[in-house]
């Protein structure tokens, strides 16, 4: 296995439409200042977190179930930033829709920007042959309300190629996060 470079994510675009939207550089700058980055880098990409956050509240003091996941368990705000309670988490999206090609092991890790302010990203791995918006999880480690940027960078995906063709694919076997749009909540 091995991990790919920005030529090799600029061709998977090209040939495969595997992100959209794709931005081919860094983009650190915009016509309101200096954001948090996103696009190509030297091996990945870095992803963008759009406007639609769920944030957990426990006002019905729910106990957090994945198998019976109660949806009232959050609040949805529709905004350019994400306040986060202390100690709690929120659920967002990317921007960009990927496209994983079967040969393709994709792995998420959080921008260190976040990271040096106590709020971790956790995505499980992208499957070969997965589609979609990505849901993301934004743990707020700290006893402080920490603020989450959209349309901005949040997390850099790492793109590994197998030396062969997986078997069974995540498509093949009617995963059931295939296709999601939105921010999407466990499904059991």
């Amino acid at each position: 296995m091995s991990i790919k470079s920005d030529r090799w994510i600029r061709r998977m675009v090209e040939s495969e439409g595997m992100i959209e939207p794709f931005e081919a550089g860094q983009v650190r700058e915009t016509e309101q200042g200096r954001i948090i980055s996103y696009g190509t880098s030297s091996y990945g990409y870095d992803v963008r977190c759009a406007d639609e956050f769920k944030i957990f509240t426990n006002i019905n003091s729910a106990i957090v179930d994945p198998k019976n996941f109660d949806d009232d368990s959050f609040v949805d705000v529709q905004s350019d930033v994400c306040i986060i309670p202390p100690n709690s988490f929120a659920l967002a999206r990317t921007v960009e829709f990927l496209r994983i090609p079967r040969n393709i092991l994709t792995i998420c890790l959080g921008k260190s920007t976040y990271a040096r302010c106590g709020i971790i990203v956790n995505v499980t791995p992208l499957e070969p042959e997965w589609e979609g918006h990505v849901t993301l999880e934004f743990s707020n480690t700290t006893p402080l309300p920490a603020k989450i940027y959209a349309n901005e960078g949040i997390a850099q995906f790492l793109f590994f190629e197998s030396d062969e063709v997986c078997e069974t694919s995540y498509r093949d076997r009617g995963g059931k996060y295939h296709g999601q749009r939105g921010v999407t909540l466990p499904k059991s």
